[in-house]
């Protein structure tokens, strides 16, 4: 029955800026009105609502606020460069100090985590191949530490 996520939806204090920052992320507009704006995440299959109002104020929690965007694991490598590119903070995830990427190997993929302008928090985030050796570690692991796990 379920086949993926149509839809997700933030809140933004100013759209136009938000806008703005979307784009940068190569996201293509589907449609616009005063208070919403809509990007394809994947044309014709899932996008993003960003609507302007007060509720940007709501405080994070990972159950609020929150979208992991899909990229592969030869572009979670480059995630950091390309970031800074477009000259987008990176931030640590919990109580992590590294903004590098890094894998979950129990939850099999690997993530990096930023902010838009009203501190939604936004993670690209990548499925793994995990061997049955390994499922059980719930430590955080860099993508230079799983690579050399891989590789022994």
């Amino acid at each position: 029955m379920i086949k993926g996520l149509y839809e997700a939806h933030l809140p933004v204090k100013d759209l136009a800026i938000s806008m703005e920052f979307y784009k940068k992320l190569g996201l293509k507009m589907a449609w616009k009105d005063e208070e919403t704006a809509f990007f394809w995440i994947e044309e014709n299959k899932s996008w993003v609502g960003l609507w302007e109002g007060e509720e940007y104020q709501t405080p994070y929690h990972p159950s609020l606020r929150h979208i992991a965007f899909r990229v592969s694991y030869e572009n979670m490598k480059n995630a950091l460069s390309w970031l800074q590119s477009l000259q987008i903070e990176v931030v640590p995830f919990g109580k992590r100090t590294s903004i590098e990427p890094f894998v979950r190997p129990h939850q099999g993929n690997a993530s990096v985590y930023f902010n838009d302008p009203d501190g939604n928090s936004l993670e690209l985030m990548c499925s793994i191949e995990v061997s049955d050796a390994y499922k059980h570690m719930t430590n955080k692991l860099s993508l230079q530490e799983w690579d050399e796990l891989l590789t022994k």
